[in-house]
């Protein structure tokens, strides 16, 4: 016999329900929209950058940019899908059986979060100092070990890892908390033990690979 909702679970899924389709195109519009923006903030922090446009020296940074805005809304897709697997796969292993389709749609809308270090990075340099550069724009990451250490003084190699330890991340895990014990409706408790295994370990385990693998 299935577990009843607590009032916090019974809230969340009364909070998120709504149109998952409308709720992704929202989400794409705003990646892309934020992104658009931040990009042409760093473009603009080039130096002499209006005679390097107007000789096409942009060309092929304006074609990635527009392959970047192209793969976004499938970039999320897949996440989605590799996010719910994981999730799937964590509580498979501990004795949980839950639905995967919801797992996706709650990855889907936890994605939210990430919205917010990318329109703090927009916010920070909209009105840009003199002398911002190029790199220092395209590698801020807000609320991050990487900005509280300083890129410049850790090894390269260092900069993806310690960018990801974010606060964001954090909240990102919480939210899946509560997310994970709608879904399984076990207790906290346990969602927390479900989350560090299905998100926190593959997540750990990813960053030490690609340290170990880093080539400058």
């Amino acid at each position: 016999m299935a577990k009843t909702l607590t009032p916090e679970g019974q809230r969340l899924k009364e909070l998120i329900d709504f149109d998952k389709r409308i709720y992704f195109l929202v989400l794409v519009f705003l990646f892309l929209f934020i992104r658009y923006l931040t990009n042409t903030l760093i473009l603009e922090a080039i130096p002499d950058y209006d005679n390097l446009e107007a000789r096409g020296d942009f060309m092929i940074f304006h074609i990635f940019n527009a392959l970047n805005y192209l793969w976004t809304p499938f970039a999320l897709l897949w996440k989605f899908t590799v996010i719910a697997f994981l999730f799937w796969l964590g509580a498979f292993l501990i004795g949980y059986k839950v639905p995967y389709k919801e797992l996706w749609e709650f990855a889907l809308i936890a994605e939210l979060v990430f919205v917010f270090p990318e329109l703090i990075r927009l916010l920070v340099y909209i009105s840009p100092q003199t002398g911002v550069t190029y790199n220092e724009i395209d590698e801020y990451r807000a609320l991050s070990l990487l900005s509280l250490i300083g890129a410049e003084n850790v090894a390269a190699q260092y900069h993806y890892a310690l960018a990801t330890m974010n606060i964001f991340e954090i909240i990102y895990g919480i939210v899946w908390v509560y997310g994970f014990h709608m879904i399984s409706r076990r207790p906290f408790g346990e969602c927390t033990v479900a989350v560090i295994i299905s998100y926190y370990l593959p997540l750990a385990i990813w960053l030490t690979w690609y340290i170990m693998v880093y080539r400058g």
